[in-house]
């Protein structure tokens, strides 16, 4: 049993993970899928194709290390958190695309949940702000538009989960009906001071609670794969929606303790230890992880489109070949040249919460070019995340000392660069950027020994190199005052 295995499955692809007993890794795979848009705002996945390359990433990663599933002492499980899927428990099958977090649908719905005077009671009982991005109102939307999924719900026919709840579903062939904590905070539905699913939440949604997972802890043995999938039966030991996971993979354990992460969307959570800290400035409260009879709270903020607009450039506008190339594009203009991009594709998330918001780049001239282009969608990146720190700052009381960074971009020098000149600390990146799975793989092996506490696994973290503040702060406090400008251009332009 020398391995841990990882599935780490996101917006974008699922990934499989390969650790060692010092956090190496040793074996990886990925596997991109599709992304479907049905209309402007709206975004599905197919959840079936999500399961098939899940499945085909642990197969190929354990292969590509030389060994075989015998070898595994757990798997554990990290997700896209608010992505919602149903599915018919008699068939296995989803009675519907799974409808992905960046979705605005029900933005609708929230705008008459929050008329009808009832957002108060979601905040104090959830943490979260009403808004179409977390599971509940998806859920909500499904059981309403497709066809008889009300009554088979009602009648027990019809389960919902959010992807973590999914994986476990198929790897045990229908064994395990369960979340963990972490992804339950997500939902609007999961009342995070007693740690169950709130039944006047539920009435509110029109949500049956037989369609509800079991709520589980973050870090225990759930059950074993079906012996078909992987030719033996592995436990399944550890689940914990991708940010929280990432905040433990960072070894962020300690309240004031901040990182962030840069994939699909930038998301930047600070722990706060065993209490919730309710948010004055329109950050969310959400478990970090449930171990044993013990759980931890963290604040986050969430940007909705990071490493996505990246994509947009290479996919929509065709100015780049593959994502890493944006850094060098960027590199050839010494600034942005007054160009701004605000990539609210998909509305705006913390502080502002803006499902109508849409993207805008501003101050284009006749001297722009794809390298202020490129550039700008860089400092995009760097302007939100140094928005959502000013917000968590406030709401905690004290300045950040540094940020610890992980995910895709976080490899690139010229943002993580500008991200600490805006931020005026330093940012650090550390020796293995796989945090997110890495996270899901602690919690697991300390279900099941394969490392003994928190202390043996906390001296593991290794810093790869840090970023130190280089401009002056009359010249950042500039930069943030035109993108403010940009940002205010960009809200309610797609509003009824």
């Amino acid at each position: 049993m020398n391995f841990i295995l990882a599935l780490d499955q996101g917006t974008t692809s699922s990934r499989a993970v390969l650790f060692d007993h010092a956090g190496t890794v040793r074996g990886f795979a990925q596997k991109e899928f599709r992304q479907i848009f049905p209309e402007p705002g709206l975004v599905e996945h197919d959840a079936e194709e999500i399961w098939a390359s899940q499945l085909g990433v642990a197969v190929e990663a354990i292969a590509r290390a030389g060994v075989t599933a015998a070898d595994i002492a757990a798997i554990g499980i990290t997700n896209q958190r608010e992505t919602t899927v149903v599915w018919d428990r008699a068939t296995g099958k989803p009675i519907h695309n799974a409808i992905v977090w960046q979705d605005r649908r029900t933005a609708g719905t929230c705008d008459l949940l929050r008329a009808q005077g009832h957002e108060p009671t979601f905040r104090a009982r959830t943490g979260l702000v009403l808004d179409s991005y977390f599971s509940g109102t998806k859920l909500a939307w499904l059981l309403d538009h497709v066809p008889g999924a009300r009554i088979k719900a009602e009648a027990g026919e019809l389960a919902f989960g959010t992807i973590d709840s999914w994986l476990v579903w198929n790897l045990t062939g229908g064994e395990r009906h369960i979340t963990d904590a972490s992804n339950a905070s997500r939902t609007l539905l999961f009342n995070i001071h007693d740690g169950t699913w709130d039944p006047q939440l539920l009435a509110l949604l029109r949500i049956p609670p037989a369609v509800m997972p079991e709520i589980v802890d973050s870090s225990e043995v759930y059950g074993h794969t079906a012996a078909r999938f992987l030719a033996a039966r592995v436990p399944i030991a550890g689940i914990a929606g991708d940010q929280q996971a990432s905040l433990f993979g960072q070894l962020c354990d300690r309240p004031g303790m901040v990182k962030n992460t840069y994939g699909t969307g930038c998301f930047m959570l600070m722990h706060t230890g065993t209490k919730p800290v309710i948010s004055r400035q329109n950050l969310l409260t959400t478990v970090a992880c449930t171990i044993g009879d013990q759980t931890e709270y963290a604040l986050e903020g969430s940007v909705f489109v990071a490493g996505a607009a990246v994509q947009w450039l290479r996919d929509g506008l065709g100015i780049i070949r593959s994502s890493a190339d944006v850094e060098a594009l960027a590199g050839q203009v010494s600034d942005n040249g007054g160009v701004y991009l605000v990539p609210a594709f998909t509305g705006l998330g913390a502080p502002h919460w803006d499902p109508y918001a849409r993207g805008a780049m501003l101050g284009i001239t006749r001297g722009t070019t794809a390298g202020h282009i490129a550039r700008a969608t860089l400092e995009s990146i760097a302007f939100q995340t140094a928005d959502l720190l000013e917000a968590m700052e406030a709401d905690a009381g004290t300045p950040l000392t540094e940020l610890r960074v992980d995910g895709g971009a976080s490899a690139n020098d010229l943002l993580m660069q500008f991200q600490a000149d805006l931020l005026g600390v330093p940012v650090v990146r550390p020796q293995v950027r796989e945090t997110t799975a890495l996270g899901a793989a602690y919690l697991a092996g300390l279900a099941v020994g394969y490392w003994r506490d928190r202390t043996e696994i906390g001296q593991l973290w290794l810093a790869e190199r840090t970023f130190t503040p280089a401009m002056k702060r009359e010249k950042t406090a500039e930069l943030r005052r035109c993108w403010s400008r940009a940002l205010e251009r960009s809200k309610r332009w797609a509003e009824p």
